[in-house]
């Protein structure tokens, strides 16, 4: 089989730039986002804690915006004193927030169009216990986080044993596995192609650490990330190739701390890493660059957030307008490759002339090529951007095989139904995906053997749980034996 690789181009050079901004807080004195999702309804949904400082309480915080950044609904959630809200996903039916209550790991289930609660389940699974992350496994759900904490108020590190749930729709426990012997904290997870990928800090937060695993929980694999300092992995994004995306801070060959990003294969080798931090250029020596989250993009590279700034008395440093110790949110582009495309600060003095902190805690895409940035600036902000993968000077990346020929979907563009053709010259097994421009797996088509000739598949703008996808741009690949082609197409709606 005769293979070509080529690269299309598809988009064109532009520079991030922002669309809105809002703001919004809990009824504690300061509230503090750790994660943004961007919904199907066009919306968007930030999670984490609102504090009282003064009673040393917190709750759990979840607002939901819509597409313009209007409140559409907001909920505190709590038991006890110690509350954290970590993360949510969007199922069909419903929005799945994972944290604690009460010091004792949570899963919360909220109704999509106000908030309210569909279903709450605590475990307490050993001393100070949360879920940071979950994921929807065939027949279920996938959740990971910690126990036994010894610092029991540290939301970042809490120098526990990584710990992983599967549960049932309900949120009912099939099975648990403590993973103190391969990671401190387990903050990230993602299904991709019948496994789980985890991603955390090691023993004493030294390095990043991943593991793959079946879906019986078997270890199929185990490796750790970094240089001979601290290295703190808080993020990680998989794509539709299965290269796992990697994103923190560290402290390993540089004078403070700076971004530090990873691009892995499948099987858990290092494609490259990158440490890149003081964007505005003041001393790095006091500059924090410290990023929490990680974004696949279409391009085959990645988009990374992080807070810049500096925490110490002794020193601050003005360059014009900018001073070091007001922090910016920061917004880091890499290609396939690890090449830099971009970097951009964004402050609230770019908006008004206040002047006060802001730091980038989250990102997620949006179909429109843009994203959403969750902003700590004391309240939970909401930053919508614009040009975040249509600033790209290279695009789909082809590997072309003379065994197969792949057609245009027709009708294209569609609003309903699309059927796409292919023709193959050799009987031999053919996967066919659907994926957005965040690089996301949509839907499996078809996963099987297909005899040699002519056949066709249809796709009604539904993913994998049933659930209508929006109207925007979509790509479908094919994956033939070792080959594999991509096109475009517009669902609208």
């Amino acid at each position: 089989m005769k293979l070509l690789t080529m690269l299309i181009p598809i988009f064109l050079i532009a520079e991030p730039n922002t669309l809105w901004f809002e703001s919004y807080n809990g009824s504690g004195e300061e509230s503090i986002g750790h994660f943004i999702l961007s919904c199907a309804d066009n919306g968007f949904l930030q999670v984490g804690e609102t504090y009282d400082y003064e009673n040393s309480t917190s709750k759990i915080l979840i607002i939901k915006v819509n597409e313009i950044g209007a409140l559409i609904w907001s909920r505190e959630i709590y038991v006890g004193e110690n509350n954290l809200g970590n993360s949510v996903i969007e199922l069909n039916d419903g929005y799945l927030i994972t944290g604690s209550l009460d010091q004792n790991s949570a899963i919360i289930k909220l109704d999509k169009d106000n908030g309210s609660t569909i279903f709450i389940e605590t475990f307490d699974n050993g001393g100070t216990d949360a879920l940071e992350h979950s994921a929807k496994i065939p027949g279920g759900l996938v959740a990971v986080g910690y126990v036994y904490a010894q610092d029991p108020f540290n939301t970042f590190y809490t120098e526990g044993d990584g710990y992983v749930m599967f549960l049932d729709n309900d949120g009912n426990e099939n099975f648990s596995i403590n993973l103190e012997n391969y990671i401190d904290q387990a903050y990230r997870v993602s299904y991709h192609n019948d496994e789980v990928i985890i991603a955390g800090l090691s023993e004493d937060a030294n390095d990043y650490k991943v593991i793959k695993l079946s879906l019986n929980g078997d270890i199929i694999w185990h490796y750790t990330y970094g240089g001979d300092n601290e290295d703190h992995c808080f993020g990680m994004d998989v794509n539709v190739d299965g290269e796992i995306f990697l994103a923190g801070h560290t402290l390993s060959g540089t004078e403070n701390w700076d971004t530090y990003t990873v691009k892995i294969d499948n099987n858990g080798n290092m494609i490259w890493d990158r440490s890149l931090g003081n964007p505005r250029g003041f001393d790095p020596e006091f500059i924090h660059d410290e990023s929490w989250g990680v974004k696949t993009t279409s391009d085959g590279g990645c988009v990374v957030i992080a807070g810049t700034g500096d925490e110490y008395e002794e020193y601050s440093e003005c360059i014009g307008q900018q001073c070091s110790d007001i922090w910016n949110a920061y917004l880091i582009k890499y290609d396939s490759e690890g090449q830099l495309r971009w970097e951009k600060t964004f402050a609230s003095n770019h908006l008004s002339q206040e002047v006060y902190d802001w730091a980038g805690e989250d990102i997620d895409l949006t179909d429109d090529g843009g994203a959403i940035i969750a902003i700590d600036n004391g309240q939970f902000g909401f930053l919508r951007v614009s040009n975040i993968q249509n600033n790209l000077s290279n695009g789909l990346k082809v590997n072309v095989s003379d065994d197969f020929i792949l057609s245009d979907n027709y009708p294209n563009p569609f609003n309903h139904l699309t059927t796409i053709k292919y023709s193959t010259k050799k009987s031999n097994s053919v996967r066919l995906l659907i994926h957005n421009i965040k690089g996301h797996e949509l839907r499996e088509l078809y996963n099987g053997f297909k005899l040699q000739g002519d056949h066709s598949v249809e796709w009604d703008g539904r993913n994998n749980m049933g659930l209508n996808v929006p109207g925007g741009v979509y790509f479908y690949t094919i994956l033939y034996s070792e080959a594999r082609q991509t096109k475009k197409m517009i669902f609208l709606k």
